[in-house]
């Protein structure tokens, strides 16, 4: 069975399309700013940052401006951003996640838009590349969203029931040997040179469908705008996926 790392999102030959994403809706960024600029919002639904005021603002934003909204989900753990890895039954994940995923859903809804991806946050986001019960749990608790997700168990149980699956890449982080990202908080973890990050934005849309900007990451907008920038520079035409 093919790998669904292998499937970046499917466009007309010859069209050099990549999408450019990043997290918005978690208070520590310029959202109005990302928006701008990137082609799909990953909108926190509250479990780790946000709130509906926020998921409102962005789903507003996001229709103005033609970028697809997708659910952020992440367990809920607002004191520690999601960041830190937490034991849930797979009953009760599936149901955090459908709540997280039905609540933005309604404001998407409203602001004359829909949800039209998953992406998990966080130590979730790293735990189901490996754990196929909590991988289970976030797409059983998602419909038949498309998942964006770096390779690993989401993506193959996702590709492997039929539902659409697109790999992203992270020009910000630093990757291990095995193809992961470095922990934050260690040396290499996390980039700052826009210009550094720029270039390896170009690099990922090689092999990628999405590519990632942190919108945590102190000077995010300006990573975001220099790799828009040079993925423009270098012949991408930068679309959503979804």
């Amino acid at each position: 069975m093919a790998a669904p790392s292998l499937v970046p999102a499917p466009h007309a030959e010859g069209d050099p399309v990549v999408d450019l994403n990043a997290d918005l809706g978690e208070e520590v960024t310029d959202d109005d700013a990302l928006l701008a600029v990137v082609t799909s919002a990953n909108v926190a639904c509250g479990y780790h940052a946000g709130s509906a005021a926020t998921m409102r603002a962005v789903c507003d934003g996001a229709v103005g401006r033609g970028v697809a909204v997708g659910a952020q989900v992440s367990y809920a753990d607002r004191p520690h951003f999601g960041r830190v890895p937490v034991e849930v039954a797979y009953e009760v994940l599936r149901e955090q996640v459908a709540h997280q995923v039905g609540v933005l859903s309604d404001i998407a809804r409203a602001a004359g838009t829909s949800v039209r991806y998953l992406k998990p946050h966080g130590a979730l986001y790293h735990r189901v590349l490996d754990d196929e019960e909590q991988a289970l749990a976030v797409l059983d608790g998602s419909g038949v969203l498309p998942v964006l997700t770096m390779p690993g168990a989401l993506g193959d149980l996702a590709w492997a029931s039929g539902r659409r699956v697109v790999l992203e890449g992270f020009p910000d982080r630093g990757y291990d040997a095995h193809g992961r990202l470095v922990p934050r908080g260690r040396p290499g973890a996390v980039l700052d040179d826009s210009a550094a990050i720029a270039a390896r934005a170009v690099e990922l849309a090689a092999t990628v469908g999405s590519v990632c900007v942190h919108g945590d990451t102190p000077g995010a907008v300006g990573h975001a705008r220099a790799c828009r920038e040079a993925l423009e520079r270098s012949g991408r035409r930068l679309a959503p996926f979804a």
